[in-house]
């Protein structure tokens, strides 16, 4: 079951600034794997034991389960993780500008909250502001990877990405989904929807060279969207 947070309510709106590499981790030059709504942080933390070699930070926005995340993180003395509450569309920008160039290696977002109603598209993850900010922090050859069990929901996120023009797939990924996960631990969203014989759409992007482009302004009643790259 997934459990909605309204993004756009004032408490969630509240600038938070997120601590820097050095306070999060022991070994803070290490690249880091960012998982962007990370629920429960258990695919973050099955990630750190099986490839501990860099760091691990997963943003939630649901307190709860960031507070029983970090408490079997501290459990399973997993130094090169970390899991923050966080609203992603608030307070990871002036994290990511912050980085070493090159030391954002791999951005995760996997099955984010659909939000159906078209009145509450706003309140989805990849808004175009956020996009952004990770193509300013990723270098060319950077992964982004999507996925998630609901077409709707990941068709405008594939729509944005490619209209930034900023990610590339891999030329010898099948269109329009991968068959499998290039990661080599699945969420516990995924294994659920796998074992009931439903599909999950992923697409696995690259940073490609092109710069990052500005925003179109924000007209009346919509979202803003990447400008197409010329």
């Amino acid at each position: 079951m997934r459990q909605h947070v309204n993004p756009l309510s004032s408490y969630h709106q509240a600038p938070r600034p997120l601590p820097p590499p050095a306070e999060l981790f022991e070994q803070p030059s290490w690249p880091i794997h960012l998982d962007i709504g990370c629920a429960r942080g258990r695919f973050l933390l099955a990630m750190a034991e099986a490839e501990p070699q860099r760091n691990y930070l997963g943003l939630e926005i649901r307190l709860p389960l960031v507070e029983a995340a970090e408490a079997e993180r501290e459990a399973l003395q997993l130094a090169q993780a970390r899991i923050l509450y966080a609203n992603a569309n608030v307070s990871l920008g002036p994290w990511l500008a912050q980085l070493q160039p090159g030391q954002l290696e791999r951005v995760s977002i996997q099955f984010p909250d659909p939000w159906f109603k078209h009145r509450h598209h706003k309140r989805r993850v990849l808004q175009p502001a956020l996009l952004n900010a990770l193509a300013g922090a990723l270098l060319p050859g950077r992964e982004l990877f999507i996925q998630s069990d609901v077409e709707a929901v990941v068709l405008p996120m594939v729509a944005l990405i490619e209209a930034s023009g900023c990610f590339t797939r891999p030329a010898a990924d099948p269109r329009p989904w991968r068959p499998t996960n290039p990661l080599p631990v699945p969420t516990e969203r995924e294994r659920f929807v796998l074992d009931r014989g439903l599909p999950v759409y992923r697409v696995l992007y690259r940073r490609n060279d092109q710069p990052v482009p500005p925003l179109l302004e924000r007209q009346p009643g919509e979202m803003a969207t990447a400008a197409p790259h010329p």
